[in-house]
């Protein structure tokens, strides 16, 4: 047999582990400088961000379990251990006047107000008034040319006077019976239709002079002597500013609220000034998309102070109470049952719920919970507990 060719040799290795006690010596390393870490946070937290019922002991520990600011031993502050009372301002409850009223925003608009167009088309031949002055009723204010108006009027007076002769001499014969009754007719009808037609002309001939409707102050005018005019086209504007009229709405819920005669205060504020106005007329329906009252007070407005189209502050009065508990709004606290407020009993802080009225910017009315005489915090409602002692400073 042919000979076998001989294996190739490979080389025998031996693995050897590693020595456990270079690993052992690694992890205690790890662990020594994980407590370091945890002991230097702790150290930050209690030095920097101290718990706030710390050093407070079950009952008023000795000394040494007391907190930082802790006296002779005394337990956390104003606990029941006994520690210092909490320093707050106080709110004494004094029954005083209180005016049920509604803010809202309105517009000054004149008495009447209009914008003088021409009826007519036609050239302007006279301007007669003059601008931002006064103008009474039934003053001429412009004129149109009216020649063709004129020229048609006296044609027609010709033809009256020939139509009037006509029918007097068709009686005439219609009693002698020597015409019918319908030649009479005709010529009757033909008289009439003469003056129906000088009454039209008449008409278009007064649309040519235009005149003031009302009495009033006169605008700016925006043409001139000379220029063609049109029905769409504006010439001047006529206001009556005394009085005025004050536009405003409130909210719905406030409806049957607001009667006619009701004095509301108005408040201009480009001269900061406040008038009193009242209210003569309502809307009769609730606007469905505001949800809003449309209401309308009168000014007299003798001095002219309020100018149409300002913008005013109305304050409506709708009710009045004689004998109102009203408190700081800093005072009340909302809960998700409703408000509370931390009246002081005895130098302790009473947690005290309540029931509240009308708010304003700085008061709020409580309408059940507190009496006159009460004491109740302003400040420290935040940090104060029921139970706590306090200290008033004001």
């Amino acid at each position: 047999m042919p000979p076998q060719p001989a294996e190739p040799q490979t080389e025998s290795t031996t693995y050897t582990p590693e020595p456990e006690e270079p690993r052992r010596g690694g992890a205690w390393r790890w662990w020594l400088l994980a407590a370091v870490v945890v002991a230097a946070l702790a150290f930050v937290k209690i030095k920097f961000f101290p718990s706030p019922n710390a050093g407070e002991g079950k009952g008023g520990g000795k000394g040494g379990a007391a907190g930082p600011g802790a006296k002779g031993g005394a337990g956390g502050r104003g606990g029941k251990g006994g520690g210092g009372p909490l320093p707050v301002q106080a709110f004494v409850v004094t029954p005083a006047k209180l005016t049920d009223a509604v803010a809202a925003t309105g517009s000054v608009l004149a008495d009447e107000q209009l914008v003088v167009r021409s009826e007519i088309n036609g050239r302007i031949t006279s301007l007669n008034f003059k601008e931002g002055q006064p103008v009474s009723k039934g003053q001429l204010l412009l004129s149109i040319n009216a020649d063709e108006i004129q020229a048609q009027l006296q044609k027609l007076r010709y033809n009256i006077k020939l139509f009037s002769d006509q029918e007097k001499r068709q009686r005439t014969l219609l009693e002698k019976e020597y015409i019918s009754a319908q030649e009479y007719e005709q010529s009757n009808n033909a008289l009439l239709t003469a003056q129906a037609d000088m009454r039209l002309l008449q008409a278009q001939l007064a649309k040519a002079y235009v005149r003031a409707p009302f009495s009033g102050i006169a605008g700016l005018r925006t043409l001139s002597v000379g220029a063609y005019v049109s029905p769409n086209t504006p010439i001047t504007t006529i206001s009556r500013i005394e009085p005025v009229k004050v536009d405003f709405a409130v909210p719905g819920r406030y409806a049957n609220a607001v009667k006619v005669g009701d004095q509301v205060q108005v408040l201009d504020e480009a001269s900061n000034k406040k008038y009193q106005a009242k209210v003569y007329a309502i809307n009769p329906q609730i606007d469905p998309a505001s949800r809003t009252l449309s209401v309308r007070a009168v000014y007299p407005n003798s001095k002219r102070e309020l100018q149409p189209g300002a913008f005013v502050r109305v304050n409506l009065q709708i009710g009045q109470v004689d004998e109102a508990i009203q408190i700081p709004t800093e005072s009340v606290s909302p809960e998700a049952s409703g408000y509370i407020v931390y009246k002081v009993v005895g130098g302790k802080a009473e947690r005290q719920p309540v029931k509240i009225g009308i708010r304003s910017e700085k008061l709020i009315q409580i309408t059940d919970g507190l009496a006159a005489g009460d004491t109740i915090l302003r400040t420290g409602i935040l940090q104060v507990k029921p139970g706590d002692r306090v200290r008033i400073n004001n």
